[in-house]
């Protein structure tokens, strides 16, 4: 048994630790219950309680969590306005998200499917020092999708 202030008890029979327990205004709690013989520490429960749920909040609270983020393009998107969208994806990645990149085909560019097709895997060998590619260009719908994520 172990005393309210961190003293060692040594080995003391049940009724005698919830006595000292009871005597100091505290709760006898079983710490180890595999150890022989069974490890028992006097505190106070509801503060222990508390302060476990707070370091469980904290450690909560500092985990990144992975969100995925899309990015449109169309098949004959010009230099500019894919270098911008390809620094965006830049950005997304380098806080550790994933990217969703969307090629939307409208009307007649139906038919030139080879041409989002060009632009995903330019955006693939841009992308090759700091991404992998978790969802190879396919079609759905009007739209070719492919999944970009961090390394």
């Amino acid at each position: 048994m172990i005393g309210a202030e961190g003293e060692n008890h040594g080995v003391v029979p049940t009724n005698r630790a919830i006595e000292i327990a009871r005597e100091s205004g505290m709760d006898l709690v079983e710490i180890s219950p595999n150890a022989e013989p069974p490890v028992c520490k006097v505190l106070d429960y509801g503060k222990f309680k508390y302060e476990q749920q707070k370091k469980a909040n904290l450690a909560r609270k500092k985990q990144k969590t992975q969100d995925v983020k899309e990015i449109k393009m169309r098949p004959g998107i010009d230099v500019h306005d894919y270098n911008v969208k390809l620094k965006k994806i830049h950005q997304f990645i380098g806080n550790g998200d994933k990217v969703k990149v969307t090629i939307r085909f409208r009307g007649r560019e139906m038919a030139h499917q080879e041409l989002g097709m060009q632009v995903l895997e330019r955006v693939v060998e841009d992308c090759q020092a700091d991404a992998k590619i978790e969802a190879r260009p396919k079609m759905e719908g009007r739209q070719m999708i492919m999944v970009v994520s961090p390394k």
